[in-house]
């Protein structure tokens, strides 16, 4: 696994490397940084400043004292600007993905879809600026008339992932600018270059100083607390692990802040013996290894019908054998590093779990020798109910297959679980496809085809997987505040 070339370096030494408040590229205030590592190599492409308390505190004033004059911004004006950042983000594609594959470590061209992913919610909610309504109507009675109102909650704390360290932070910021939200944004550790990037687009795009602030740490806890604990501050959204986002919660009840979570996820997989094995196969591939399989939505327990079990499987273990294992900037790569050591041997750790109660690699198991944090395509046959991988998300490239054998049998195993963020059902049958999709205990479903995500779409989950909705009509929703005047004529 080679190093960074000179062309690559230089795609990392364009971007801001401060923090950004009130419109200003700063140092931290303690003059700290940390390091952003190529998973690939584990080598350090750079540092960044390391924000502490103080700068929560300058930030939150900072979003605070713009929110005023930004919620009473045109509407179109709000919308513009999305739209002149979506056109920068789509002419700069090749640079910007392959910044985001230096910092997340997957290929190239996963990091070209994430991109034309992020920039989608700018254009989207570009148009949904200007369509924030409400309502007038006579009272039942016919003695006076109701008048309802959407005005925006006001500045926001937002809490971003590594995995899509651009789409993650679009999917959030987009509706918020749109609605006439201020924001504090605190991308991930592991990858803040991305937001940085799109920062440093949204302020030439003429988004007012004040309005966006974003603050890189290698210390939650210690940005998050003054933030969350600020009166001025009305709503927190936060991507991530669900125990985190329980902890956040409960901070944030403290102060009954708005609140969206889009939390972790155990997608099951579930073909019938009536689908299409290969284009269950091919859906497969798409559900469990984009992004590596580092992603909420991924495909985590396959579940399908013992007649077509052992076909399914030994198809999905080729075609994932064939997958070429590099980093991420090579040509052809298919397969790139996990985000980090601590990653992999969680996703390790699970694999020597199911094989030791039984199951067995039809391909894969292992990590790959060399630089980087890199594991084998893998596909289990005969795993166990009672292995680890179960109940636990993966978020790696390791597909599990189960049986079952009625439809019953099917949707019981796929609502066995604590989260409920997506699934996916491959049948040909329309009957029950709708009957299970009615069934299925999951904010999403994905119904003969391995992807839902879509910015003119609502995204999120039920049960453990959080509340809230990001994208499509209703993704703006979670911006805005309902006033009701009641009028005497």
């Amino acid at each position: 696994m080679r190093t960074a070339t000179s062309s690559e370096q230089s795609v990392v030494d364009g971007v801001q490397k401060g923090l950004y408040i009130g419109g200003q590229w700063r140092d931290a205030s303690e003059g700290g940084s940390f390091g952003v590592e190529d998973p690939a190599t584990g080598e350090t492409l750079c540092e960044i400043a390391d924000a502490r308390a103080d700068d929560a505190r300058a930030a939150i004033d900072a979003a605070a004292g713009a929110q005023d004059d930004w919620r009473h911004h045109a509407p179109r004006e709000r919308g513009e600007i999305l739209r002149r950042a979506f056109d920068e983000i789509a002419s700069r594609v090749d640079e910007l993905a392959l910044l985001m594959t230096l910092e997340m470590g997957k290929p190239v061209a996963d990091s070209k879809a994430e991109i034309s992913y992020a920039a989608e919610f700018l254009r989207w909610f570009s148009e949904q600026a200007v369509r924030i309504d409400g309502r007038f109507g006579v009272n039942a009675n016919g003695a006076g008339r109701m008048l309802t109102m959407k005005q925006p909650v006001g500045p926001c704390y937002m809490i971003t992932p590594w995995n899509f360290p651009m789409a993650m932070g679009t999917r959030k910021i987009g509706p918020a600018i749109a609605a006439g939200c201020t924001i504090v944004m605190k991308p991930a550790q592991l990858t803040p270059l991305s937001m940085l990037a799109l920062t440093d687009i949204l302020e030439r795009a003429g988004l007012p100083a004040g309005v966006l602030n974003v603050i890189p740490t290698s210390s939650s806890s210690a940005v998050s607390e003054p933030i969350i604990g600020d009166p001025r501050l009305r709503k927190l959204t936060f991507t991530g692990s669900t125990p985190v986002g329980r902890s956040l919660v409960q901070q944030a009840s403290e102060n009954l802040l708005r609140v969206s979570m889009e939390l972790g996820g155990n997608a099951p997989f579930l073909v019938f013996e009536d689908a299409d094995v290969d284009d269950a196969v091919a859906g497969a591939l798409t559900a469990k290894m984009r992004n590596i399989g580092e992603a909420c939505t991924a495909a985590n327990r396959f579940h399908v019908a013992g007649a077509v079990a052992e076909e399914f499987a030994e198809k999905l273990a080729e075609k994932m054998g064939e997958m070429k294992v590099a980093r991420g900037t090579e040509e052809g790569a298919q397969v790139g590093p996990l985000i980090d050591e601590d990653q992999r041997s969680k996703v390790r750790a699970l694999v020597d779990d199911a094989v030791g109660k039984g199951a067995r690699a039809l391909v894969g198991g292992r990590d790959v020798d060399g630089a980087g944090h890199f594991y084998e395509p893998t596909v289990l046959g005969g795993v166990p109910s009672e292995a680890d991988l179960r109940q636990e998300e993966i978020f790696g490239p390791v597909a599990p297959v189960f049986s079952f054998d009625s439809e019953e049998e099917a949707i019981a195993q796929a609502n066995d679980t604590e989260y409920g963020l997506v699934s996916y059902v491959f049948t040909r049958d329309i009957k029950r496809a709708l009957r299970v999709c009615e069934e299925l205990e999951t904010g999403m479903v994905g119904l003969n085809q391995g992807m839902v995500s879509n910015a003119s779409a609502p995204f999120g989950g039920v049960k453990q997987s959080g509340f809230g909705r990001e994208g499509g009509y209703e993704g703006i929703e979670e911006y805005l505040e309902t006033k009701y005047v009641a009028v005497n004529l």
